[in-house]
C-alpha cells in the first residue's frame, strides 16, 4: 500500500490526517485536496488552523513559496497561502502553486 492510500485509510480527523501527510514532507494543495477528499479552498482553511495549533508545540508550518514559470518571478513576501493568479512582473498566469511541510522547531 503506498503513502497516499495508507493516509487515506487512516482514521482521525481531517486536520490530523492532514498534519500526519506535512510531517512526511512537501504537498500542494491541490494534493491534500484530492488524498481527503474535500473542496482545495477548505484545505486552505485548514492550513491556516495547523500553522496556529503546531506553534503551541515548537512547530511549524513551512511554506515554499509560488513560483511564475514564465519569468521565474518568487512570491516571496505573500502572506496568503493561496496560489496568485498571476505574475507581478510579467503579468503571465502559469504560477507554481506553493508547497507546504510540517517541521519541528525548538
Amino acid at each position: 500500500m503506498g503513502r497516499g492510500r495508507a493516509l487515506e485509510a487512516a482514521t482521525g480527523t481531517i486536520r490530523q490526517r492532514m498534519m500526519a501527510r506535512l510531517a512526511t514532507g512537501w504537498a500542494s494543495a491541490k494534493e491534500l485536496s484530492a488524498l481527503l477528499h474535500i473542496g482545495e479552498k477548505e484545505v486552505y482553511g485548514h492550513l491556516r488552523h495547523i500553522e496556529k495549533s503546531v506553534a503551541r508545540f515548537g512547530g511549524v508550518l513551512v511554506v515554499k513559496p509560488a513560483i511564475c514559470r514564465d519569468c521565474g518571478f518568487v512570491f516571496k513576501k505573500r502572506d496568503r497561502l493561496t496560489k496568485p493568479g498571476s505574475c507581478p512582473i510579467c503579468q503571465g498566469t502559469f504560477v507554481e502553486e506553493p508547497l507546504f511541510a510540517l517541521e519541528q522547531r525548538g
